[in-house]
């Protein structure tokens, strides 16, 4: 079939195999290129498909040589239906490992269940022995809970007052007025517990008292502060309590795993192009914004290059692991430099539907956004005609 880019709002609906196999080759391509990173040896990646997931498995594979288990939620192709971009990632992914003769294993399914956790320890134990990283970088609406079975969905709302501000259609180039009214008290519950800590505390509880992680062992999950612009809607509003939550848990784990001599982070990184981030009001036209101001000034970087500087500069680095003095990982520092918010709040207060293209990277924006499934990458072509179902190598 020949596969084409098909929207409905902030999600692709198609995803081309030799487009996203095309992408994880050159971020493996990267990290290659790159000083070896002194880093962990047997890794587990949980939401490991795309984004920061993907690029933390990778970086740990291609840049430290390590074994890797990734567990992710995406499906194959079915009729005339593309599989999803995870997939065909996580197909790239395993095939290249193989080549690298990297043991790497799959295995797919709801990570908030207890079957999936029961299934990844007997994995670990078969195949690995004990895991000394573990990467929590789940993105899903909603989940499941594994004892109570409720069912939770989470919301992109701001607390206590409705929210007023500029966004884009980054299809069109649309800037208008986005109106976003207040989370109630149980959409802000729910969404902490789809968001929040909860399930990244399972997982180390239950590979813990399975005893598969190593002395030692670090974990780390991922969140996002960003400029003023974006709080009332992200940081103050639903998801920002959720990642309060993610934060607290990270500070339970750090205690129970030093114990062990293990350690536990957050790290809060740069704004980037994802389906998560294309989902919130504001922050599509904040990311185009930021992106024209540091790539004029030579500061911009892609997810593989903050995974990459991540790794070697911070989790891995022979002089410790910097932190805030609320025990964050900042690799958002880029991002934050004061003369980089200026100029964005300046262009912020500028913007309209007429000059939205020259005072952001908006083209650049929607081009990653496709690049995401696939689509608009060079050397692809995307009129020839291609078998949607690709197998997934080491699939348990």
């Amino acid at each position: 079939m020949i596969i084409q880019p098909k929207t409905r709002g902030f999600i692709c609906t198609t995803a081309h195999p030799d487009g996203c196999a095309a992408q994880v080759q050159k971020q493996i391509d990267y990290v290659k290129d790159k000083p070896p990173v002194k880093g962990p040896k047997n890794v587990l990646v949980i939401g490991a498909s795309t984004g920061y997931g993907l690029a933390s498995r990778i970086v740990s594979a291609f840049g430290a040589g390590a074994n890797t288990i990734g567990v992710y939620f995406d499906k194959p192709a079915e009729g005339a239906r593309t599989a999803s971009a995870g997939w065909y990632n996580s197909a790239a992914f395993e095939k290249a490992a193989s080549e690298a003769e990297l043991k790497s294993y799959s295995i797919v399914g709801d990570a908030f269940s207890d079957d999936i956790k029961s299934r990844t320890i007997e994995l670990i134990r078969s195949e690995l022995g004990k895991i000394d990283l573990i990467v929590y970088s789940v993105a899903s609406p909603r989940r499941t809970h594994p004892k109570s079975g409720e069912v939770f969905s989470s919301v992109i709302k701001p607390l206590g007052e409705t929210y007023i501000n500029k966004t884009v259609n980054f299809h069109t180039g649309d800037v208008t007025q986005a109106t976003i009214e207040p989370a109630s008290e149980d959409e802000l519950r729910q969404t902490i517990a789809v968001m929040g800590g909860e399930d990244w505390q399972m997982w180390i509880d239950q590979l813990e008292q399975a005893d598969v992680l190593t002395d030692g062992a670090t974990t780390i999950a991922y969140s996002y502060i960003g400029p003023e612009i974006t709080h009332a809607v992200y940081r103050d509003g639903t998801i920002g309590a959720a990642k309060n939550d993610l934060e607290a848990t990270a500070h339970r784990l750090a205690d129970q795993l030093g114990a062990t001599g293990g350690r536990a982070f957050v790290s809060v990184n740069k704004a980037l192009v994802t389906q998560s981030s294309a989902a919130i009001p504001v922050v599509p036209l904040y990311i185009s914004a930021l992106y024209k101001v540091m790539k004029d000034s030579g500061l911009h970087e892609n997810c593989i290059e903050q995974m990459y500087r991540l790794f070697s500069e911070r989790l891995y680095s022979e002089d410790g692991t910097p932190v805030d003095d609320k025990g964050l990982i900042r690799i958002d520092d880029l991002e934050m430099k004061p003369e980089i918010q200026a100029e964005v709040a300046k262009r912020w207060a500028e913007l309209t539907t007429e000059n939205v293209y020259e005072l952001t990277d908006l083209k650049g924006y929607n081009k990653e956004f496709f690049q995401l499934f696939g689509f608009e990458t060079d050397g692809i072509d995307y009129e020839a005609d291609i078998d949607p179902n690709v197998e997934m190598p080491n699939l348990k």
